[in-house]
C-alpha cells in the first residue's frame, strides 16, 4: 500500500482549518505554523517536493540524531517533533488524535516480522534496549519505503531497490545515513544466512563514510556547578529529590540512566558506599557515599519520597508513583543551569553527561591518576577516560618538554667562520 502524499503548503492549509473547528487557540496554531516552517526549510534544503510520512520520519531522526538521542532535545526541540506528528496523522487520516514524541514505525506485515526477528537476535546477542531501539527505528523506516513500493516480500528486494532506497537517504546528515544504510545491511546479510533470502544482496548496500570530528567534551567550573546546585529549592519534596539526583551526577559521576533506577539495597549505609551494576556497560561498579550525598537522599527519603512499595529510590512526586527515567535528570540539570544563569557559550552541552565531564576534569585538575577517574567514571578501561584527557589545557602544557640549548655553531653553514 503506498503511502499518501501531500504538497506541504496545503497539508499545511487543512490542518490549520481542522485545528481551528477543534477550537484550538490562536497562540497555540501560532506555535505549530512556529514549528511547520522548520519542516519547510528542512524540505527546501533537501529538494523534496510533497510531503509524506517517510518525509516526516527523516526530519525527526534528522533532528534526534544531531542531539545525540531524543532525550537531549530541548522542550521546543520536542514540541516540532510533536507538530510534525500532527502533521502525519492528519495526512494518513484527516483526524488529529493524540500526539507521540518519538516516532516508531510498527513492524509489521512479514517483512517486519522478520525484522522483529532481527532485533531480537541482535538483543540475544547484548545490545542494549536503547540498541534494539535505533534498529526498530530504521527498520521501520526501510519498510515504510518497502510498502510505499507494494514490496511485502523480502524475495522482492531487488538491487534496484536497494540503490533507490540508498539514494533517498542522502538528504538526511551523514551520521543518519551512515547507521540507517550499516543496519539495513546487517539485516539483509541476517536473511541471506538464515535461508530467508535466496540471493545475497547485502553487498549492494553502497557504503556511506561517517566522518567523525572530534570535540572537547562539555564542562562546567566549579563554581558553575555550586551554582546550579544552590538554586534548587530543597524545602519542597520535588526540590529535594531534585537536589539528591543532582549530587549523585555532579559528586560522583553517576551516569543519568544509573540515578533514576537507583534502588534501596545498592546503598550499603553501613559501609557508606553505592554499588550498582551500570545500564550502559552492564559492569559492576562501586563507589563511596559522600555525606553531602548520603544526606540528601536520606533528607529525600524521609521528608519528600512518597510512601510505595517499589524498590526504587526516585519517584514521580505525583501518583502514579513510578519511577523516573533517565530524560527527567536531563530535563532537571537544564533547568537549574537556566534558573542559575549558567551560560551555555560556545554551544557547551548541559545536561547530565556534561557533569560527569565536569568531575572529570576537576580530578584530572587535582593530578588524579588516570586509573582512579577511570574507576569513578565506571569505565572499562582507561582508554575511554583519556577521552577526557584533552579537557584539561593547564595539565597539558605542564606536559610540554622544555627545549634545549642548542650551540651556536649547530647552526652555522659549512664553511663559515666565526667574526
Amino acid at each position: 500500500m503506498q503511502s499518501k502524499q501531500m504538497d506541504l503548503d496545503n497539508l499545511i492549509a487543512d490542518t490549520d482549518s481542522y485545528l481551528r473547528k477543534l477550537q484550538y487557540s490562536d497562540q497555540t496554531i501560532a506555535a505549530y505554523h512556529s514549528a511547520w516552517n522548520h519542516l519547510a526549510e528542512f524540505m527546501t534544503e533537501t529538494g523534496t517536493t510533497l510531503y509524506s510520512t517517510y518525509t516526516g520520519e527523516v526530519f525527526a531522526y534528522d533532528m534526534i540524531e544531531k542531539h545525540k538521542g531524543y532525550e537531549n532535545l530541548s522542550q521546543y526541540e520536542k514540541f516540532i517533533i510533536q507538530c510534525i506528528n500532527v502533521l502525519t496523522e492528519f495526512l494518513e487520516t484527516g483526524t488529529v488524535k493524540f500526539r507521540r514524541g518519538k516516532i516508531f514505525r510498527s513492524l509489521t506485515g512479514k517483512i517486519g516480522s522478520l525484522m522483529k526477528d532481527y532485533v531480537s537476535y541482535k538483543k540475544k546477542l547484548g545490545v542494549s534496549e536503547q540498541t534494539a531501539d535505533e534498529y526498530r527505528y530504521h527498520l521501520g523506516t526501510f519498510l515504510l519505503y518497502l510498502n510505499d513500493r507494494s514490496i511485502v516480500k523480502v524475495e522482492m528486494i531487488s538491487p534496484e531497490i536497494i540503490i533507490d532506497y540508498a539514494n533517498l537517504t542522502v538528504f538526511a546528515s551523514q551520521n543518519v545515513q551512515y547507521t540507517n544504510l550499516c543496519i539495513i545491511k546487517r539485516f539483509l546479510k541476517y536473511l541471506y544466512d538464515n535461508g530467508k533470502l535466496n540471493k545475497e544482496v547485502s553487498h549492494i548496500v553502497p557504503k556511506s563514510k561517517r566522518v567523525r570530528q572530534p570535540k572537547l567534551p562539555s564542562t562546567y567550573s566549579r563554581e558553575e556547578v555550586l551554582t546550579m546546585l544552590t538554586t534548587v529549592d530543597r524545602s519542597s519534596p520535588k526540590g529535594k529529590r531534585e537536589y539528591a539526583m543532582l549530587l549523585l551526577t555532579a559528586r560522583l559521576g553517576i551516569r543519568a540512566s544509573d540515578v533514576s533506577k537507583l534502588k534501596f539495597c545498592e546503598i550499603d549505609w553501613e559501609h557508606n558506599r553505592i554499588s550498582i551494576i551500570q545500564e550502559k556497560t552492564k559492569t559492576p561498579i562501586e563507589l563511596p557515599l559522600l555525606p553531602e550525598v548520603g544526606e540528601a537522599i536520606i533528607d529525600y527519603i524521609k521528608y519528600g519520597r512518597p510512601i510505595s512499595e517499589l524498590p526504587y529510590i526516585f519517584l514521580h512526586v505525583n501518583s502514579p508513583y513510578d519511577r523516573l527515567n533517565r530524560s527527567t535528570l536531563h530535563s532537571i540539570v537544564c533547568q537549574y543551569m537556566r534558573l542559575s544563569g549558567i551560560s551555555f557559550e560556545m554551544e557547551r552541552h548541559h545536561g547530565p553527561h556534561a557533569l560527569r565531564h565536569s568531575l572529570a576534569a576537576l580530578l584530572l585538575e587535582k593530578e588524579t591518576p588516570l586509573p582512579v577517574i577511570s574507576e569513578v567514571l565506571g569505565h572499562r578501561n582507561t582508554e575511554s577516560t583519556r577521552y577526557y584527557l584533552r579537557i584539561d589545557i593547564n595539565s597539558m602544557k605542564q606536559c610540554m618538554l622544555d627545549v634545549p640549548s642548542v650551540n651556536p655553531h649547530f647552526y652555522r653553514k659549512d664553511g663559515e667562520i666565526d667574526v
